[in-house]
């Protein structure tokens, strides 16, 4: 038994090496990300400001709570997005990636910090929203219908984290905010992040399924009854989950050829 308490030490240490390792990489990663003002006003501003704009002119009413859940899941993806596609983009021009793939940390660790520290600023913006959308916007909603808000758009972190990833190895590092910007605006607005599908003509509504955002905004929506009729959330589900495996398997795939190459 003694031998065993031995053998099995070294292990735990090695464990807790790489945990305390992770959460300063976390944090590190969190506080500069909140450091650049490019980046934190930007993506905390924007649905907050948006939310001020039209979720409190419309307070006392259904369209101020439709878009509390819309505007959560638009910081998410704007979160992601910005976070890992344009930070991993420009780290690439800097040479951090290149600095951070020779030193001993693991490479999860760097991308787990950037996947962490966006979930972080989504959870700052839909709490931001949820106190807003309470004191300003007049909603009312149960702490059930709070917390559940909260955990569907703190989900949205894998999918769009991982198209953030592919995208940072597709685009020119220089061009990453104007490309994101590009798919993130008219996918968020098909997608009835800024206003209900039903009022965009036909052929755009026919393409909302087709979108990432879309289920995920389903989900979000339907916190508060205002799904599309006959949407099953098991197939929004679904849909996020392929969408991440399918994200995360080009970004592998361009990862390691870009690796063979080198």
């Amino acid at each position: 038994m003694a031998t065993a308490a031995i053998a099995a030490r070294p292990q735990s240490l090695s464990f807790g090496y790489y945990a305390r390792l992770m959460r300063k990489e976390i944090r590190y990663e969190f506080f500069r990300m909140l450091r650049l003002r490019a980046f934190s006003l930007s993506v905390i501003g924007f649905p907050v400001m948006f939310y001020l704009l039209f979720g409190v002119a419309n307070r006392h009413t259904e369209w101020a709570r439709y878009l509390l859940a819309s505007y959560s899941c638009f910081g998410m993806v704007g979160a992601a997005l910005f976070g890992l596609g344009a930070g991993i983009a420009m780290e690439r021009t800097q040479g951090w990636l290149e600095l951070k793939q020779a030193s001993p940390m693991p490479r999860m660790a760097y991308l787990l910090a950037k996947t962490v520290s966006c979930a972080a600023f989504a959870m700052i913006i839909v709490t931001l929203l949820l106190a807003i959308g309470v004191t300003l916007g007049g909603v009312v909603m149960t702490a059930g219908e709070a917390i559940r808000l909260a955990a569907v758009t703190l989900a949205g972190v894998i999918p769009f984290a991982s198209m953030g990833l592919l995208i940072s190895f597709l685009v020119p590092p220089t061009a990453g905010p104007g490309f994101i910007n590009l798919i993130y605006l008219p996918m968020s607005f098909l997608s009835g992040l800024w206003m209900p599908i039903s009022t965009l003509p036909h052929w755009m509504q026919k393409m909302a399924p087709a979108l990432p955002t879309y289920h995920y905004a389903q989900l979000a929506l339907n916190i508060f009854g205002y799904a599309q009729p006959g949407s099953s959330m098991i197939t929004h589900w679904e849909a996020l989950v392929g969408f991440s495996c399918l994200m995360l398997g080009g970004a592998w795939l361009i990862f390691t050829r870009s690796e063979a190459k080198a």
